[in-house]
Order: structure tokens, then C-alpha cells, then sequence
């Protein structure tokens, strides 16, 4: 990070003429269970994690956002005014919308200077799109010192991801970007967005992050054909019991009674979430009893049941996984994010952690011919000050 930071001064000095005021991150994330189930009211269990969107900023004496970012190389300028979706820089759609959407919120903006440096993988499922929401968020808070709580940012975030950029996620990964705690996993109710921090020693196992090299865009069809198969079950149950609103709300006893009368492709999206809301709220208890045997236990069935019910997987997927389960020290293997590629996540004993690595690079690389990214992670707190006030 260090070198980060001194990036970050130096593009801000060469672009403004001047050092910025305060610099934040807003950390990627790792889903460790719950696939698929945030976008149907239910329960998620994510970490933020030790790779993220820096943002370093000032406020300037006008109505104008400049920013640049490191990654893209690239300056772009908006006013505050007239804030309009950018077809070409697309980066930017994402500073652009938290910016609109704090301002519907009533909040009075000011313009600022910012440069973002991020290292989160683009397409890999770890939310760099989250992270640069978070991170701009936070930063313009901190300049500007609104009251806003951590849950209200993480929902303007989500609004421009919606709304603004027009990608249709759930709220789990702004959430996590945004209150995230060091040594800690989340669990997230996403419908009342109640939530709390579940201990997660990593001085005993480690996250490995597995990049595929797969790429994939949560605008997929794919994507939109899954959450719509859901809205379609939750009606369909809901014309039995009134009290549905979403998958969440439909109990196995409901299930078993009505399965046989569900369209096939609607009864396997179902069973999926309801079973991986049963195993988030399952794995929850498990870490808080430091068992970290039946927690991999409980994420490889995660990822079962997400390849053969809600069938989100792909060659790649499947052959890192494959490999990761039976490389040395593994507790576990399963796809990180949306799935159709990006990244698979794993826990792996502290002490075989370097056997793991070694292992995965040349098995995985065999297999797909794609030499794969790893991410040794730690459980990190979410969006924060870096240096400033």
C-alpha cells in the first residue's frame, strides 16, 4: 500500500498542483457463503478483504468533480449540476452515480479533486465496483463531514450500481465494503439489513482468493434469467401462502408440498437458495464456535448446490475448485461472486498455505492452460481514512 499512496500523491500533485487532504480506501470482498441469495431478501456471510480502491481527494472552490483514475489513466470532469452517464469512460458512471445519488439523499456537495489507484481485479468477482463506490463515498463524507451512516452509504452505493450504472445487484457488496471488520466475516440480513461481525481468526487459516482468469460481467442475461426464475418462484409460492415476499420466505415444509408443481428450471433455483440460507445461517454458528472443519464442509456445498441447482459455474470454475479442494492444507473450495467465472475462494491452514499456492499454480495451469492469480487475504475493516483527518 505504501507505494499505492505515494502513486496516488504524486498523480494528484501533477494533475492539481497540490497534495490531497485526506486519502481512504474501500476495500474488494469475498463472499464466503451465501450464492445468489442477496438479491432474494435472504442472509449473506462476506469479509472485506486486503486488496482495494484507494481514493485520495481535496475540495475544490467550484461545482465540478475531477477525477482521474491511475488504473485507466485517465482524467474526466463532471459538474454537480448536470451529472450525466458517460459512454465512454465508463469507470467513471461509477464515482458519478454515489455523487448523484448523495445529492438526491439532500446532502449539499461540494466539487472536489480525487484520484483513485485501485488493485482489486476487474471482472473477477471481488466488487472493485463496490470498492470505487465505497471508497468516493466515504471520501466526500470525510472531505465534507456529512452525517451519513455506514448502512445509508452502502445503499447510495447499490442505487448508483442500479440505477445509475444499470446493473442489478443486491446490497451485500457495498454492505461489506463499507462496514466491514478486521479479523471478522459479516453475516447480512439483506432484507432488514440488520447485521453483525462473526469472528474469523485468520492467524490459524488464511482466504485464498483464486482468480480464474475467466472473466465474466454480472450484465449478463444469465445473471437478469436467474433472479427473474426466482421472482417467478416466490410468486408461485406466494399464491399458497400470502406471507412470501421473496424465496427467503418459503420454509422446506412449503417446498416439498408444492415442488412437483414448479416449472423444473424455477424448482432447482429455489431449492438452491433455500438450502444456501439454511447453510449461511449454519455456518455463522460454526465460526462463532471456531470450527473450521465443518465451515469448509458448509462452503463446498455452497458450491454444489450453486453448480448443479442454480447453475452458475463453468469449466474454469470447476477445474480450480477441483484443484483447490485437494491441494495441501485445503478446507475448502467454491466460486467467490455471481459465478460464470472470476474467482474461486478457499480456507487453507495457516502452515500449508506457501504447499497450497504452489500446488493450485501448476494443477490449475495443466488443466485450462490459464495461469492463475492468487490472493493470499486477510479479514480487513471496510471503508476508512488512510491518512487525513
Amino acid at each position: 500500500m505504501p507505494n499505492r499512496i505515494k502513486r496516488i500523491k504524486e498523480d494528484f500533485s501533477e494533475l492539481f498542483g497540490s497534495s490531497p487532504e485526506v486519502i481512504v480506501k474501500g476495500p474488494g470482498r469475498v463472499d464466503l457463503m451465501g450464492c445468489h441469495t442477496d438479491y432474494n431478501d435472504g442472509f449473506v456471510l462476506p469479509v472485506a478483504v486486503n486488496v482495494d480502491v484507494l481514493a485520495g481527494g481535496r475540495l475544490r472552490d467550484d461545482n465540478k468533480i475531477a477525477v482521474y483514475s491511475g488504473n485507466f489513466e485517465t482524467l474526466v470532469e463532471f459538474s454537480l449540476n448536470a451529472i450525466e452517464f458517460d459512454n465512454v469512460n465508463t469507470w467513471s458512471n461509477y464515482v458519478r452515480g454515489v455523487v448523484h445519488f448523495i445529492q438526491e439523499a439532500g446532502v449539499e456537495l461540494r466539487g472536489a479533486n480525487i484520484v483513485l489507484h485501485g488493485n482489486v481485479p476487474i471482472g473477477s468477482g471481488l466488487s472493485s465496483s463496490a470498492a470505487i463506490e465505497m471508497a468516493v463515498g466515504f471520501l466526500m463524507q470525510t472531505l465534507i463531514g456529512f452525517e451519513m451512516s455506514g448502512p445509508d452509504l452502502a445503499l447510495i452505493g447499490q442505487k448508483a450500481e442500479n440505477k445509475f450504472v444499470g446493473v442489478n445487484t443486491g446490497i451485500m457488496d457495498q454492505f461489506i465494503s463499507r462496514l466491514g471488520k478486521k479479523d471478522s466475516a459479516l453475516f447480512l440480513d439483506c432484507r432488514t439489513l440488520s447485521y453483525e461481525h462473526v469472528p474469523l481468526d485468520t492467524s490459524r487459516v488464511k482466504i485464498v482468493v483464486c482468480d480464474t482468469m475467466k472473466r465474466r460481467g454480472l450484465v449478463d442475461s444469465e445473471y437478469d434469467l436467474r433472479r427473474s426464475q426466482c421472482e417467478e418462484g416466490a410468486r408461485f409460492f406466494a399464491g399458497f401462502y400470502p406471507e412470501v415476499k421473496a424465496l427467503r420466505d418459503v420454509t422446506w415444509e412449503m417446498f416439498d408440498e408444492h415442488k412437483a408443481k414448479l416449472p423444473e428450471v424455477v424448482r432447482m433455483r429455489a431449492e438452491h437458495v433455500i438450502g444456501e440460507n439454511e447453510r449461511v445461517v449454519r455456518s455463522r454458528d460454526v465460526l462463532r464456535a471456531g470450527d473450521f472443519v465443518e465451515f469448509g464442509k458448509l462452503m463446498n456445498a455452497s458450491h454444489d448446490s450453486a453448480r448443479d441447482l442454480y447453475e452458475v459455474s463453468c469449466p474454469e470454475l470447476e477445474a480450480m475448485v477441483e484443484v483447490a479442494r485437494n491441494a495441501p492444507g485445503a478446507l475448502s473450495g467454491r466460486m467467490a461472486g455471481a459465478g460464470f467465472g472470476g474467482c474461486a475462494v478457499g480456507l487453507v491452514k495457516d502452515e500449508f498455505v506457501e504447499q497450497f499456492l504452489r500446488v493450485v499454480a501448476v494443477e490449475y495451469e495443466e488443466k485450462t492452460k490459464l495461469a492463475p492469480a492468487l490472493y493470499v487475504c486477510t479479514a480487513e475493516d471496510g471503508a476508512s481514512v488512510i491518512e487525513g483527518p
